[in-house]
């Protein structure tokens, strides 16, 4: 009996299934095992109820060796095309790990670089779901060329429209480096991880027994290598701080942040502020606090958070309007800056001066972290990625002195000497070179020395410098300082500085482009 023809109407419904199985119903079963959504599900989840638009569907593979022209899957595992996050136009790719294990093929790349292209001409983010076993062994050369494809328009992107990878599952190889060019990398605990080698080519050549959860995990990199910027318990938690995130960002570099709608009728004291930095200036607090009686409730999203914790930055809105802060930390090595802490901020800052974020900059630092460790291992050019950073962004930039702002650290975090718009200090600010202790014992060195009682002198001394130095009215004098303010006044002299500042049009010198410190 003669097969009945479909019709074209039936052959598009049937090719649309296939196409929508993926690597078939039992590899669909495997992938929801291991706790992991699959490809469709996660784009499912991301966009808008019905806004998902899919480009490339029906693609293929086009390798005829070793038996491939025996196997092919409609979308050679990657789905892509554009979408809606709240009502805004978004670009996605979202790979397959059924089909092939979700790895990279000549046809895959192109399909993503397609979206890309796109999302480059239309000005809108990028958002790529990783989830893949590297580069498709069988095609060769031809699969590392698509990983170069996407790596240069992830480059030609930067800075241009905001990108964000979420890893999934594996990523490994040369597959990590497209993730490490974007903007912000997402990763979910104990189901995805990322590498360049995995953990047998490490007990191969240096003999070390290693998970790969252990080395490349979402816990390694998000406390360890600061590679991750989110770490998440489970695939939805981390499609919702996707969500959350793009709320705070713009679509291009030529757009503004939404401003939300906010009552400005209310009272903008927040008296809690009075209390928190504690009497004594060798005492810890935590400088969430601080954030969290500045910014509108709730809005605070912290970005690096288990990572060089001596540093905060994240995204917050204050009357509605998005902002980026970086904030030292002084319950974390005193909140001094180290290498970690530098690149960490230097990144976060570079970021929103790329897409127009103003600034609000936190400070209690006493310095840089001393030791050979740190200096062996490039503090130096570390913090001056950090002060490059700042030096470079001309959106609003508006610090506020909480207590302690020594030396050099000083002048990196936000000083008005590196173009800062506003510069307020709270009463406790102490603005100085150094510390009382270590200033006066170089100061009056031989005074203490000669004295009878050379501690007691010490002592004295101390208190004079700290009367005459501890405090920001020295800085104020000299205009570095713009005001004094009560910290419960804090919240309402921000939200009138941003507001004051929202039209400011600043320039860098005509170049090339800069050359940071690296």
């Amino acid at each position: 009996m003669q097969n009945k023809k479909l019709t074209k109407e039936e052959l598009l419904e049937q090719l649309n299934k296939e196409a929508e199985l993926g690597g078939g119903e039992r590899r669909i079963e495997s992938q929801h095992k291991k706790g992991k959504l699959t490809a469709r599900e996660r784009i499912d989840l991301l966009l808008d109820k019905g806004t998902f638009q899919e480009m490339g569907k029906f693609v293929k593979h086009r390798e005829t060796l070793f038996g491939l022209e025996n196997e092919t899957y409609l979308g050679d595992g990657v789905v892509t095309g554009y979408g809606k996050v709240n009502n805004r136009l978004v670009y996605v790719f979202s790979q397959d790990f059924t089909v092939f294990g979700g790895s990279l093929s000549e046809s895959h790349a192109e399909k993503i670089c397609k979206i890309m292209d796109l999302a480059m001409k239309n000005g809108a983010p990028v958002i790529g779901l990783n989830d893949s076993g590297g580069a498709r062994i069988q095609e060769g050369v031809k699969s590392l060329g698509g990983y170069a494809d996407i790596f240069y328009r992830n480059t030609l992107a930067s800075g241009v429209i905001p990108q964000i990878s979420a890893v999934m599952g594996p990523c490994a190889g040369g597959a990590v480096y497209s993730p490490a060019i974007t903007d912000f990398i997402l990763m979910v605990e104990n189901t995805s991880y990322m590498f360049v080698t995995g953990p047998n080519v490490v007990k191969t050549v240096t003999h070390e027994e290693v998970t790969s959860e252990e080395l490349g995990g979402a816990s390694a990199h998000s406390s360890k290598s600061g590679v991750t910027h989110f770490s998440c318990s489970n695939e939805v938690e981390c499609i919702e701080n996707i969500k959350k995130l793009l709320s705070f960002l713009p679509q291009n570099c030529e757009d503004e942040p939404d401003i939300l709608e906010y009552d400005s009728t209310k009272s903008e004291s927040r008296e809690s502020l009075n209390s928190i930095v504690p009497e004594n200036p060798n005492q810890p607090y935590d400088m969430r606090d601080v954030v969290d009686g500045i910014v509108d409730e709730d809005s605070f999203l912290e970005v690096h958070k288990n990572f060089a914790e001596n540093m905060i930055v994240g995204f917050a809105r204050i009357a509605g309007r998005s902002i980026g802060i970086v904030g030292n930390q002084p319950s974390v090595l005193a909140g001094c800056l180290d290498i970690k802490a530098s690149e960490k901020g230097g990144r976060f800052v570079r970021f929103c001066d790329s897409f127009n974020i103003p600034l609000l900059v936190l400070v209690d630092v006493p310095g840089f972290l001393p030791g050979t460790d740190q200096e062996w291992n490039g503090i130096i050019s570390s913090g001056a990625k950090l002060l490059y950073a700042f030096c470079e962004a001309t959106v609003p930039r508006v610090t506020v002195i909480t207590r302690k702002a020594y030396g050099g650290a000083y002048d990196v975090m936000n000083s008005k000497h590196i173009g800062a718009d506003l510069n307020f200090a709270w009463p406790t600010a102490e603005i100085a070179v150094m510390g009382a202790k270590g200033a006066a014992e170089i100061i009056f060195k031989k005074e203490i020395k000669d004295a009878q009682d050379p501690e007691k002198k010490l002592e004295e001394k101390v208190d004079e410098y700290t009367e005459n130095f501890a405090n920001p009215y020295r800085a104020s004098y000299r205009g570095f300082i713009d005001e004094v303010i009560l910290p419960e006044k804090t919240r309402s002299k921000l939200i009138t500085a941003f507001e004051m500042l929202e039209n400011k049009a600043d320039k860098l010198p005509k170049k090339k482009h800069g050359n940071i410190p690296l």
